[in-house]
């Protein structure tokens, strides 16, 4: 996501596209659909501010020669455990 975003290849959607892009790329890597709801992206377009965050800290170290996406992969990670459990809640009936 940060990568295609630090690119800026398109004058508008980026952000859109680099997250439709990883989210699919993440699918396909796994070779299933991923259930749960709501989705990383739908996370994602409901609150940015930690999305915003993980792409600052990643142009920050950009900028220092290095690349750190750390801030991204614990917001992923965050929000797919927020999307699984999402499953385990119906599968309880909660």
């Amino acid at each position: 996501m940060w990568r295609l975003n630090w690119i800026h290849p398109f004058t508008d959607g980026n952000g859109r596209t680099s997250r439709a892009l990883s989210y699919a790329l993440l699918n396909l890597k796994l070779g299933y659909v991923i259930p749960g709801a709501p989705s990383i992206p739908a996370q994602i377009e409901k609150d940015n501010s930690h999305y915003i965050k993980a792409l600052e800290m990643a142009d920050a170290a950009e900028t220092e020669g290095n690349v750190d996406v750390s801030e991204m992969e614990k917001m992923i990670r965050s929000m797919l455990a927020k999307q699984l459990l999402s499953v385990i809640d119906a599968a309880d009936g909660g």
